[in-house]
């Protein structure tokens, strides 16, 4: 339940960012320079209430809009909600630091975290067909245009382990198709298949949870 009320604050965090927000019945505090918004979120985070450290980052962006300290402030929370498994929460942090540093020297980090962030929310293969087909897109282009990035050889084993999944998922649906009697439909599955390199021996179906067999980061 905890997790899933912060991932509502997303939309609450994008309300405030826009003047949409009403006032807060919390004492709030105001005027505080934007070093001293930055140690009091570094305190939050070290005192893991993130909640907290996101209602302070709206502060330190609301009163300081062109300080420095934001673009280190905004990667921070985004690794903080993502050791909390907040993937949801981290990708809204790295959009926007994107949407504003995107050209900059942090953009290529960033851009892995995202992906990270969007391979390390995919639970279930199954139900979360879509996101693994959007990663692996994502992360094909990653590696396409940034080849000789100090991030790559970790994409690439992303690919991996994401292709292997949707090897699993077809393989899932054409025995489906053949329980069923539609053996055109199971074809269309296994053709999608044969354009990978892998045996299905080689690949070790991750009955206990995607991330728990095919995570590269462990």
């Amino acid at each position: 339940m905890k997790r899933i009320l912060r991932y509502m604050t997303v939309g609450a965090i994008a309300l405030a960012l826009t003047g949409c927000f009403g006032p807060s019945e919390e004492k709030q505090e105001y005027n505080k320079s934007a070093q001293g918004w930055y140690d009091a979120i570094q305190r939050s985070i070290a005192g893991n209430d993130l909640e907290k450290a996101d209602k302070e980052y709206l502060s330190l962006r609301s009163e300081h809009m062109d300080s420095s300290l934001l673009p280190t402030t905004m990667l921070a929370l985004a690794q903080a909600h993502m050791a909390e498994e907040e993937y949801l929460l981290a990708g809204y942090y790295l959009d926007e630091f994107l949407k504003r540093y995107g050209g900059g020297p942090w953009a290529e980090y960033a851009l892995f975290l995202k992906l990270k962030a969007s391979f390390l929310g995919i639970h279930d293969i199954n139900k979360d067909q879509k996101l693994v087909a959007d990663t692996l897109a994502r992360c094909r282009s990653f590696v396409a245009s940034r080849g000789g990035s100090r991030y790559a050889p970790l994409v690439r084993t992303m690919i991996v382990r994401l292709e292997m999944a949707q090897y699993l998922l077809n393989a899932d649906i054409a025995r489906l198709y053949d329980r069923l009697g539609k053996k055109e439909g199971a074809g269309i599955y296994r053709k999608k298949n044969a354009q990978y390199l892998y045996k299905p021996e080689q690949i070790e179906d991750p009955a206990g949870g995607f991330i728990s067999s095919l995570n590269p980061f462990n």
